[in-house]
């Protein structure tokens, strides 16, 4: 049987690939809590949280997601994967405008199975520095077109 995390993350990875109905609606939960590496304080709320990963999927790109509009010097994808209860740490890679990007995604599930926080941490610094370009000019542009779905 499938835990309710382990069914997320495979939720989370047809999401990417463009092959999950409902997408991040169906994923997230309304009280969901998004921790960045580039902002200080912790962004709440399905909305907001929808915004910073679209901005996110925006400025990474890369194999395991293809927004419209990605870098086209990317090469995204996830790494290595651990499950615990109702914790996921998603190790990826990226090489963005010619600079590798670490970082892992670390999800945390609701009874429900939905995402109720989602955390996002980054290395080395020069990847944080650019990162927090190219999402800060992602989240203007999603901004101004409404930011939602």
């Amino acid at each position: 049987m499938t835990s309710p995390i382990e069914q997320t993350v495979a939720d989370w990875h047809r999401f990417l690939a463009g092959d999950f109905p409902g997408g991040l609606d169906e994923l997230l939960h309304e009280d969901v809590v998004f921790l960045s590496p580039i902002v200080f304080t912790p962004q709440e709320g399905k909305e907001l949280t929808k915004l910073y990963l679209r901005g996110a999927a925006t400025s990474f790109g890369g194999d395991d997601a293809q927004p419209t509009g990605a870098s086209t010097d990317t090469s995204f994808h996830y790494v290595k994967e651990v499950v615990s209860g109702d914790h996921a740490v998603l190790e990826f890679e990226s090489t963005i405008d010619g600079t590798v990007v670490n970082g892992v995604d670390i999800l945390t599930v609701g009874e429900d199975g939905k995402i109720v926080e989602f955390k996002v941490m980054l290395r080395p610094l020069k990847a944080i520095e650019l990162m927090h370009q190219k999402m800060r000019a992602a989240l203007e542009v999603l901004s101004d077109q409404g930011g939602g779905e």
